[in-house]
């Protein structure tokens, strides 16, 4: 029996309790079950994954973003915690969809079993769970004829720093993302006597070019003696490179300076080597807030900085409720944004939060019934510039609410133009007006 890829109510409020304490689920993310759901103890919970090539013809959907929730077997819920990339392009070979379907299967057999020999075990705890393989984001692993390539968003140096300082010294492994560029990506298959497969998954009718990776292992061990300058191979659904120590100290060496480095690969008589494989710094990773855009006049928020706020500001009213969820940072490309401290700028998005939902309480039951249930607030900091506009559903606020905002926002803007030190400072926030359930 199939069931759409959703959460369904009985389970929703669950995951909004989860999410008002800060527990909350992104791409890859999981969330389990500890009791019986659709009529079945086999059900382990859901995956939560972002659609990539998959049609969404004819779909109602949400306002971005969005995630879509598929149900998984109990036996799975090991691997959606450890690494989920190999649970949901399995799911994608099992139903032949690229990279994975957005609906899901009740009472199917699991795609894992026991976990057995793989080499996640000597890269991630499956038994007490207390770490797994180091994912950083935007880094993806493409292979081509002859030639794999690493490659490490500029942006996320200090999250590679960060794996490779918490690194065996002998071992470099890490998580690749899912590779949108790529063409085809290795699968991970467990077949019935419980040994691990490498397969592929590719887009229909499209010729495979590029195929990516789920993670990528150095190994240090291997002896100069050996009679090859290194050693490359696909292992389950990733890529093995085996290396001297001299090597792995070379490789360390170039990361800490953000340089690329090439691992020749086949023996040292060899006319030329068998492969190459390149650790390469590429363009920053801008992948993230896709498909979101203002409230206030549409203008996309695709690859801008956010932070999303857990424990803002909320306040009461008439039944409802307004919640401050998050705030992006509209980059400048001529001019630095900062303040003069870092707490000083989460002191004045926190003020001016709190004085817009102090605003809009008296109004906020007219403001629900008439459809403006997302608010953005955008607020400019700069010698020659202070101010703010707000708005919902792409259009400002209508006139009627603008004397309490002025009133309760001009004083705390104009206070923390004070606090500049370089400029201009533009972020906008995001609130949400909803029911009063408590």
């Amino acid at each position: 029996m199939f069931v759409a890829a959703c959460i369904l109510p009985c389970y929703a409020e669950q995951e909004r309790k989860e999410s008002r304490r800060g527990n909350v689920v992104g791409n890859l993310g999981h969330s389990f079950f500890s009791q019986s759901f659709l009529n079945s103890k086999e059900h382990g919970g859901f995956l939560y994954v972002t659609p990539a090539y998959q049609s969404l013809q004819d779909l109602v959907l949400p306002t971005p973003p969005y995630l879509f929730g598929i149900l998984i077997q109990k036996w799975e819920t090991p691997w959606a915690k450890v690494f989920p990339i190999r649970l949901m392009l399995r799911l994608g070979a099992e139903y032949r969809l690229y990279p994975c379907p957005l609906f899901s299967v009740r009472f199917r057999k699991p795609l894992f079993g026991e976990t057995g020999h793989t080499i996640m075990n000597l890269l991630a705890d499956f038994r007490n769970y207390q770490y797994t393989l180091p994912v950083v984001q935007g880094l993806v692993v493409d292979m081509e004829v002859r030639k794999t390539s690493i490659k490490i968003p500029s942006n996320r140096y200090n999250e590679m720093m960060k794996a490779m300082n918490k690194s065996n010294e002998h071992v470099l492994a890490g998580g690749a993302c899912f590779n949108e560029r790529a063409d085809s990506h290795l699968v991970c298959v467990q077949n019935d006597d419980g040994n691990y497969q490498t397969q592929a998954i590719s887009i229909h009718n499209q010729p495979r070019k590029v195929t990516g990776a789920s993670f990528f292992v150095f190994s240090g061990a291997l002896k100069s003696s050996s009679g090859y300058l290194a050693k490359s191979s696909i292992v389950e659904d990733g890529v093995m490179v085996q290396i001297t120590a001299e090597n792995m100290d070379s490789l360390r060496q170039a990361l800490r300076e953000m340089k690329d480095f090439t691992v020749p690969c086949g023996k040292m008589d060899a006319e030329e080597p068998q492969e190459h494989v390149h650790i390469q710094w590429v363009d920053d990773d801008k992948d993230f807030n896709k498909g979101v855009v203002s409230p206030i006049d549409g203008k996309s928020m695709e690859s801008i900085t956010s932070v999303k706020i857990f424990h803002g500001s909320e306040y009461k009213a008439n039944g409802k409720v307004i919640r401050w969820t998050e705030v992006f940072f509209l980059e400048n490309d001529e001019q630095h944004n900062d303040l003069s401290d870092p707490a000083d700028h989460s002191r004045l998005t926190e003020n001016v939060a709190k004085a817009f939902c102090l605003a809009l309480c008296p109004h906020l039951k007219l403001l629900k019934e008439d459809g403006m249930t997302k608010l953005g607030l955008r607020v400019t900091l700069d010698a020659d510039q202070v101010g703010y506009q707000a708005g919902s559903n792409g259009q400002p606020l209508p006139s009627q609410y603008m004397n309490d905002l002025d009133s309760a926002l001009v004083p705390v803007i104009h206070g923390g133009a004070c606090q500049l030190s370089e400029g201009p400072v533009i972020m906008e926030l995001i609130f949400y007006i909803l029911e009063n359930i408590s």
